[in-house]
């Protein structure tokens, strides 16, 4: 709406951006107000008045507090990209009557291809292969056999419409589905042919676990060493939501110690991350004496379909482990559990 000022001039009216906004977005909101981007989403940054800022459009990783709120006394929306509120103080929102609005189902399927091309990149072991390739040596690729995901089984935690969106990929290449979510009864997912069951169940039965849950007290670190020591040995982990969900340290125990066999990150706390963390610098390991790959992948099935068997469950082979930071474009092997 347009405003005027008691003289009955038009009020100037600005719309700030914490983060960089492409042309077609300023040239959409015209009508409403001057856009002016603040590429350091800072408020401090905006050499104007406060009282001519009327909307707020959040990106990323920009944080709106109750003091940024207060300073505005005008504001009347805040749009955050995306659809976590993680870093809006809504509260502080609500108390103004100001709506907090999100970007509901511009990123669904975005979100939902990435995190199944996080998990084929790790269950194919592609970083690994890439690097045998590149580094001269070919003839180790044998002792990295690949998994499979046709038979395995996704846990899917938080199936809202992200999560939803992965179980439809997971179940056209021939995954099981299994999910936790707080928010729907256990009857939700059954016309899906989604099994709803408690987290210690679904990590201990899941050969794949990814994260689509929001950010709130009750899930900061709810992926801890107590729950990932639950976890079928060798299961792969993706996180693809919010980097505060998985405590790190707990996240590189069990990397070591075989629990985990991947681990695919598109999110950190903080952004950027420390990458001090050893998780960051955990090198490339040789298998432990005597413990040949286990592989029981397509080989496996194309051999008992040759002699007329019903072919075996996929399982991931012993192998190297595997850790993905796809913001990074950094990936490297280092596990003896790898059992799809």
């Amino acid at each position: 709406m347009i405003e005027a000022t008691t003289d009955g001039k038009q009020a100037k009216q600005i719309v700030i951006s914490l983060g960089p906004v492409p042309s077609l977005v300023t040239e959409r909101i015209a009508s409403v107000g001057t856009v002016i981007e603040l590429t350091s989403a800072a408020l401090g940054d905006y050499g104007g008045s406060p009282e001519d800022v009327v909307a707020l459009l959040v990106r990323g990783h920009a944080p709106v507090d109750a003091d940024m709120i207060a300073r505005l006394p005008r504001l009347q929306v805040i749009a955050r990209t995306g659809v976590g509120v993680d870093l809006v103080d809504v509260a502080a929102a609500t108390a103004r009557g100001i709506p907090v609005a999100i970007t509901a189902h511009a990123g669904t399927r975005a979100v939902a291809e990435g995190t199944i091309a996080m998990i084929l990149h790790l269950v194919k072991r592609l970083g690994p292969y890439t690097e045998l390739v590149r580094s001269n040596r070919w003839s180790e690729r044998e002792s990295t056999p690949p998994g499979d995901l046709d038979g395995a089984t996704l846990g899917i935690i938080g199936l809202g419409r992200i999560g939803s969106r992965v179980s439809e990929i997971g179940r056209q290449l021939g995954m099981e589905i299994v999910a936790h979510d707080l928010y729907l009864s256990p009857n939700a997912g059954r016309g899906a042919g989604i099994a709803l069951v408690e987290l210690p169940e679904l990590v201990s039965e899941s050969d794949v676990i990814t994260l689509h849950v929001p950010l709130t007290d009750e899930s900061r670190s709810m992926v801890d060493y107590k729950l990932l020591s639950q976890c079928k040995r060798g299961a792969v982990l993706v996180n693809s939501s919010r980097g505060a969900l998985v405590d790190l340290d707990s996240a590189y125990a069990a990397l070591c110690d075989g629990t985990l066999a991947g681990l695919g990150l598109d999110v950190y706390e903080p952004e950027p991350p420390d990458v001090s963390h050893p998780i960051f610098s955990h090198h490339a390991g040789p298998l432990p004496s005597g413990r040949a790959p286990d592989v029981r992948g397509s080989r496996r099935q194309h051999q008992d379909r040759a002699v007329g068997r019903p072919p075996a469950r996929p399982r991931q082979p012993r192998g190297l482990r595997n850790v993905m930071f796809s913001r990074l474009s950094y990936t490297h092997i280092s596990s003896p559990s790898l059992r799809l």
